[in-house]
């Protein structure tokens, strides 16, 4: 062992009548692994709240949708298959997009009404997943003995109705048709063959499905449909594969992907981590502060010390390394207890989840946890950082001091 080093962990225990030099030795240890901690766990939170958000985006949303310019697709077979011959597109399937209002016997309620294929919706969202009761092909207006057509809803649209599995609903488009008072909306009774829980509020109150064709006879569309739902290979390199099919396909075509539907959520959600980080890396210079402190009154309680150590022939250089490694010795230990303290923080928020969070303001229901290795090295250098930079200036004052002075009235 270096005597730098072994000087450094004798000066952590202080003697009998310098147990205050030592309390604060611990509580900036506390500091550390407190302003550590909370960094942990506050960006496991938020990295876990984005996950989840997108999860349950991406499990209702397609990654990536083709429309055509002012007008519904109708040779949308054709472009079915040549989207599909696109490398990296896993599967593909026709929708339809509208809005329109749902009424029960006690309510209403506005909604996005999604027309989709029974057949081929199910590989590129996961609706399936979500359903708690009924499935795809529930959907198929042949398979209903009631005679109309079905309806699959989420459950807060179903208690906000009133209604339950089998019961009428009636869907009043805003699109006016021709009718026997004349022009008005057109209306249509669909029976509710499922219901889903996609975990996000805004989704199970204003979403309802219908199957392809009942959309199109609902909304006199003939065999035509707003666009194409892709699911590509790679979630991340959506955008190249988007240029590839946008190529394939030519003007009037063109594409969106999940990136620029949902741009301002997640920015501002990655912006909101980014200041988290910054806040709470304050909190851990506030700690090194403490660090400063504990050096510079150590460095006042052993001039006699550094002086021997110096008329014995140590350098400044020795004597500046003995206080850097002192500081850094409390840094270690209180950015290691603030990463265990975290990392068991987090995995407790994870297995019980016993903090829950009213849905219709954070659209999930309990609060999500993903710890990410980056972020505990991050967290870690930054922490230890802070610390080596607040033992530089204790430590240079005591390469400063003057022997001779200190000893004089010895």
């Amino acid at each position: 062992m270096r005597y730098e080093l072994f000087i450094s962990l004798r000066y952590l225990k202080a003697k009998r009548k310098q147990v205050f030099i030592s309390v604060i030795t611990f509580l900036s240890m506390a500091g550390v692994g407190l302003g550590v901690m909370a960094l942990v766990v506050v960006l496991s939170v938020m990295r876990g709240f984005e996950d989840d958000l997108k999860g349950k985006i991406l499990g209702t949303n397609a990654h990536l949708v083709v429309l055509q310019h002012g007008a519904p697709i109708r040779d949308y077979r054709d472009i079915l298959q040549k989207v599909k011959g696109v490398e990296g597109v896993v599967a593909a399937t026709p929708f339809i997009f509208t809005q329109a209002m749902i009424t029960s016997e006690s309510n209403a309620h506005g909604i996005v009404l999604r027309g989709i294929d029974p057949l081929t919706a199910g590989g590129v969202i996961n609706i399936e997943t979500t359903l708690k009761k009924g499935t795809l092909a529930d959907l198929e207006e042949k398979g209903n003995s009631s005679g109309h057509p079905g309806v699959f809803i989420g459950k807060e649209l179903a208690q906000n109705l009133g209604v339950m599995l089998e019961d009428t609903v009636v869907v009043v488009s805003p699109l006016g048709a021709l009718a026997p008072m004349g022009l008005g909306p057109p209306m249509k009774k669909f029976q509710i063959k499922g219901i889903f829980d996609s975990g996000m509020y805004e989704y199970d109150t204003t979403l309802a499905y219908i199957s392809l064709k009942s959309a199109q006879k609902f909304l006199n569309m003939e065999d035509a449909v707003s666009g194409v739902e892709v699911k590509v290979r790679d979630l991340y390199g959506v955008k190249e594969i988007a240029r590839k099919v946008q190529k394939e396909l030519g003007f009037p075509f063109w594409t969106k992907d999940w990136m620029q539907m949902n741009r301002s959520l997640f920015a501002a959600l990655k912006l909101e981590r980014t200041v988290m980080f910054i806040i709470l890396v304050l909190i851990v210079l506030v700690a090194a502060f403490g660090i400063v402190s504990t050096l510079i009154m150590v460095v006042m309680e052993k001039n006699k010390d550094i002086a021997i150590l110096k008329s014995m022939g140590a350098t400044a250089r020795s004597i500046m390394r003995v206080f850097i490694l002192e500081g850094l010795i409390i840094g270690v230990v209180g950015t290691a207890l603030g990463l265990i303290g975290g990392y068991a923080i987090c995995r407790i928020l994870a297995t019980y989840q016993f903090i829950s969070l009213p849905r219709d303001i954070y659209y999930i229901s309990h609060l999500p946890v993903k710890m990410n290795g980056m972020d505990f090295f991050l967290i870690a250098v930054s922490a230890l950082g802070i610390s080596f930079l607040a033992t530089l200036y204790p430590s240079w004052q005591a390469s400063k001091l003057d022997p001779a002075e200190a000893l004089r009235y010895e």
